[in-house]
């Protein structure tokens, strides 16, 4: 027999699918959820249809294990048996609790066209660890569920086989030595039935049926009866039991354990409407028939507490909660709900409340005042000691808020916002507050002092609180004591000056605030202490002990004495004390007054040290002009010779112009040597400005370093840190170079054993604090370079001489002593100012201080080679003859012209008769008659664009800023060399012709 293959109907999805899943919304209560699903269970029949396999798919499929809850076709989340049985466990009311509250969620869904087959949908199921899969529509609407049994179930089916249409098709011919049939047992479980064919001579032909294997169903059985007896578990666990009554036939139904709830045995029938009215409390028992008939009429919730009466004559409440049904025409057809035994509850709320009339009790009989703040802040409950502190009745305070009608205040008098009353405060943090002092004025006028507590109160699992407990307390005397002790307390803190009380045996017993500020300690820290090892150095001791005697003796002592503050800082302070003295008449303790004077003492010492240099840079400067204006000639005329030697080419004079060319080089060299200490002692004195140009000090110490790492000892460390956005000087580099190798060198010899040489630099900005403590420092930006050397460092009676002209501690020969005094010279013509710290055997750092500049070009570099004229005139002004012939006689032996003039008015002549020829002007500043300043001046009105080099022996920064002001370009200070005349005379004449 063949069969055709369209006639076996295998599984698809929708064998698994259920249609028809158990639904709910998400205001809908837990309980109602339980009573959906303890109702369907209740519903599924035996199989009983000869349609066995169709049955058992329904009955695969209507396993109601879980509830989805759905709005508008749409699942929003899902409660399973395995929800139910935790949330048990944590005693919620079933009754009170919404599904949307504890329903799982977000829900793993698919839709159902994304399914190829029954092992797509399992593999969702086996990747997410879940029981239940909601399949969807496209439009996320709900089309069923599907769980693994069901999907499983479906794959179990043994093919079925249309006997009938498998029949009527055209058979082949039987061979008659096969069986006739297929026998199955007769008590074949798995026999579904038979259909047998017989022909005409009553034989049979046909012999069909179908076997399934239900071991599964028989297992899926065993879990529905276990997961009941879990769900009885959970409600019995609970307290709770569910109810159902047809109100069309009266008939009622309740869970197995329901008769527990009512003191009757577990598995107890329902009992009738009637009966069950028997079990309520007859006080009860109208209130329960109202319930009931106004749910039904009014088609409201049905939700009722009452109490039962158990068999032994027990008391118990209960709480009952239903919904009813209703057909298409409104008719009332079903009620359905929970009961759950509230006994515990009702036992724990009378215990509440006897709790609450016996802290009700203590609160009344307290002395503090106790008000209760509503989460709107109003004040609902306040007890007697409330009303007699703030003298009003409670009439008139209860409902009153935190406002401006309390007419509260701080301590300092200004108003308490109401926002941060503790009450409020409370409410808006969920924080508690404590000893808030508030002042409140009473209805008579009356200031009254409040010490003020606030306790926040919560429920469950809510983060606001909903009331606070308020308590105070009448501090008003205890405050008005306390204000005049601030007031006397007040007195010596206003005091800037430190104010302290030691006892005889040398302990501190009062510390005020001026002592904090100048010692630094704490009063907590210091008080009780000893101060002798805090605030006096070693080198005090003597004189404390001297204080001591004195101030017993004579009752009081003042005097200078050096302290040592918290950060270690050595100070003086001018001191007064004076004995306190007890009732007897005897020494109890010692006031003492500490006026810091630090300061003053440092700008005194400034204010001597700088009068001592002035002096010495007066006498130093008068006589700076002359012997620049006698060294100039020699320096000139020496090299003049020495050219002109040169240029001798007889044999017989070669001999005695070598010699000749000694002498000059002797007295060419030894004029440089003075002209350069002149230079040094000016500097010095008055402050000597060259070339002024921006210059990258960053340069010039890497410079610096490099000589030393060259010149330099090998045990001689050599180290820089200097920042990349330095910031430029402008000054001379010749000279701040200079500056720099003195430094570096008088590190270099304070260490002759070896050490470390360290040049640093920063960019800061000295303020008008710092600026008041250096007389010579003024508010702005500098730069601070810092020379640091670990040599054998300077004690202080040699660091208050160091920068004073020929002042040197080295061994007579090798040194002069003007080489810090050029130090301070140079850095003052600058518009610095130099510091320096040293201390015996640990080293020395000299604080160079520079005003700084945004502009940073390139450092300007000489020429090497001395450049020639072309021929133009000069006009050359000085009224000493011997410079003028000099400067003459340079300037044409470089192929210059040149005219002459002994003053400025010769000068305004010969210009006048010369201005077209005259190229440019070498000019005196100071000569008789006419200086050089009127001079220029006048040439600029008859030429503006006059080119003119200015010469001064006496170069001052006030004479050099002068110059430079009145438009000249070039600045050539006394004594100079032939090359320093060329260069500058060839500059200016090409600048003016660019």
């Amino acid at each position: 027999m063949q069969f055709d293959e369209h006639l076996i109907d295998l599984p698809t999805l929708y064998h698994g699918i259920n249609l028809y899943p158990l639904t709910i919304d998400p205001d809908s209560y837990v309980v109602d959820a339980i009573a959906l699903m303890y109702q369907k269970r209740n519903q599924i029949l035996p199989f009983t249809s000869l349609n066995a396999v169709e049955n058992a798919r329904n009955w695969y499929l209507q396993k109601t294990s879980c509830v989805l809850v759905v709005e508008a076709e749409k699942v929003l989340g899902i409660l399973t048996e395995r929800d139910i049985f935790r949330l048990a466990g944590s005693n919620i009311d079933f009754s009170e609790v919404k599904m949307a509250e504890v329903m799982a969620q977000p829900v793993i869904k698919m839709k159902l066209s994304h399914f190829q087959d029954i092992l797509k949908a399992l593999s969702v199921l086996h990747n997410h660890q879940i029981g239940h899969l909601p399949i969807v529509d496209d439009d996320e609407r709900l089309v069923g569920v599907v769980t693994a049994n069901s999907l499983l179930h479906g794959f179990n089916q043994l093919p079925m086989v249309n006997i009938v249409d498998a029949v009527n098709k055209p058979q082949v011919n039987l061979n008659q030595t096969r069986p006739a049939a297929l026998c199955y047992p007769a008590d074949n479980s798995n026999k579904l039935g038979e259909l047998l064919t017989e022909n005409k001579q009553r034989q049979i032909y046909v012999y069909g049926g179908v076997a399934e294997d239900i071991t599964e169903r028989k297992q899926t059985e065993e879990l529905l009866r276990q997961s009941e007896e879990r769900l009885v578990l959970a409600l019995t666990s609970a307290h709770m039991g569910i109810f159902d009554w047809n109100l069309l036939t009266n008939d009622t139904l309740w869970s197995a354990n329901m008769g527990l709830l009512y003191g009757l045995p577990q598995g107890t029938i329902c009992p009738s409407p009637e009966a069950f009215l028997e079990l309520v409390h007859p006080e009860d028992r109208t209130s329960f028939q109202d319930a009931v008939k106004c749910s039904i009429e009014q088609h409201q919730k049905f939700a009722i507490t009452y109490r039962v009466i158990w068999p032994d004559g027990s008391i118990h409440w209960l709480s009952s909660r239903g919904e009813t049904y209703y057909n298409e025409i409104g008719q009332p057809i079903r009620m359905i709900g929970t009961t759950r035994d509230i006994s515990d509850r009702k036992q724990a709320e009378a215990a509440l409340k006897e709790s609450e009339e016996r802290y009700r009790s203590v609160v009344a009989a307290m002395q503090e005042g106790v008000v209760l703040h509503e989460r709107d802040g109003k004040v609902v409950a306040c007890n007697a000691s409330a009303e007699k502190i703030l003298g009003l009745s409670s009439d008139r305070i209860i409902g009153r808020v935190c406002d401006a009608s309390w007419r509260s205040i701080y301590t300092d008098g200004s108003p308490f916002p109401d926002e941060k009353h503790p009450a409020m405060v409370s409410l808006h943090t969920g924080e508690p507050c404590s000893n808030v002092i508030m002042g409140i004025e009473k209805p008579n006028g009356q200031l009254t002092w409040l010490s003020i507590n606030s306790q926040p109160l919560f429920r469950n699992n809510e983060s606001t609180p909903y009331e606070v407990v308020v308590s105070f307390s009448d501090i008003t005397e205890q405050q008005q004591a306390e204000q005049k002790i601030r007031e006397q307390a007040a007195l010596l803190d206003v005091a800037t000056d430190a104010i302290f009380v030691r006892d005889l045996n040398n302990h501190i017993l009062f510390w005020n605030r001026g002592a904090e500020s100048l010692y630094g300690w704490s009063a907590s820290e210091i008080l009780g202490t000893e101060p002798k090892t805090l605030l006096d150095p070693e080198t005090s001791a003597h004189r404390h002990k001297i204080a001591l005697k004195t101030v017993i003796a004579a009752g009081v002592w003042q005097g200078e004495l050096q302290k040592i503050t918290k950060s270690g800082q050595n100070i003086i302070v001018e001191s007064r004390w004076t004995v306190m003295r007890d009732a007897a008449g005897k020494p109890k303790s010692i006031l003492i007054v500490d006026t810091d004077i630090t300061q003053k003492k440092q700008l005194e010492e400034q204010f001597f040290r700088t009068q001592r240099l002035e002096s010495l840079g007066t006498l130093a400067g008068g006589i700076a002009h002359d012997l620049n204006n006698i060294l100039t000639p020699i320096l000139a005329a020496a090299q003049l010779l020495q050219n002109r030697n040169n240029r001798k080419s007889e044999p017989s004079s070669i001999a005695g112009g070598k010699r000749s060319q000694q002498l000059l080089k002797i007295i060419e060299n030894n004029a440089q040597r003075g002209a350069g200490l002149v230079k040094q002692v000016l500097s010095f004195a008055r402050g000597c400005k060259g070339e002024r140009t921006i210059i990258q000090l960053k340069h010039l110490i890497t410079d610096i370093i490099l000589i030393g790492k060259q010149t330099f000892p090998k045990s001689i460390e050599c180290a820089t840190k200097l920042p990349e956005d330095l910031c430029a000087v402008s000054g001379n580099a010749t000279q701040l170079h200079q500056v720099l190798m003195n430094l570096v060198v008088n590190a270099r010899d304070a260490m002759p054993k070896g050490g470390k040489i360290s040049i640093s630099a920063e960019n800061i900005f000295i303020d008008e604090a710092y600026a008041s403590m250096n007389i010579n420092a003024q508010v702005g930006h500098y730069i601070l370079v810092k020379i640091c050397d670990t040599g054998i460092g300077m004690p202080p009676k040699i660091l208050d001489r160091i920068f004073e002209p020929f002042f040197t501690t080295k061994e007579a020969g090798t040194g002069t002593g003007l080489g810090l005094s050029t130090v301070l010279g140079i850095t003052k013509s600058h518009g610095g100012f130099v510091t320096v710290t040293s201390k015996v055997g640990e080293g020395s750092q000299f604080n160079l201080f520079l005003p700084a500049v945004s502009a940073i070009p390139d450092l300007i570099t000489e020429n090497a080679a001395i450049p020639q004229g072309n021929g133009e005139l000069i006009l050359v002004v000085d009224d000493e003859v011997q410079i003028c012939e000099i400067i003459k006689m340079i300037l044409e032996n470089h192929n210059y012209r040149t005219l002459t003039a002994n003053n400025g008015i010769e000068a305004i002549a010969l210009y006048a008769q010369h201005k077209h020829q005259i190229n440019a002007i070498v000019m005196d500043m100071l000569m008789p008659e006419m200086n050089g300043e009127t001079a220029i001046r006048t040439l600029q009105k008859m030429n503006p664009k006059v080119q003119i080099i200015a010469c001064s022996g006496q170069n001052s920064p006030a004479g050099l800023e002068q110059v430079t002001g009145i438009g000249v370009d070039q600045v050539l200070p006394k004594p100079f060399t032939t090359p320093e005349l060329l260069n500058s005379l060839h500059n200016l004449l090409k600048k003016s012709a660019v």
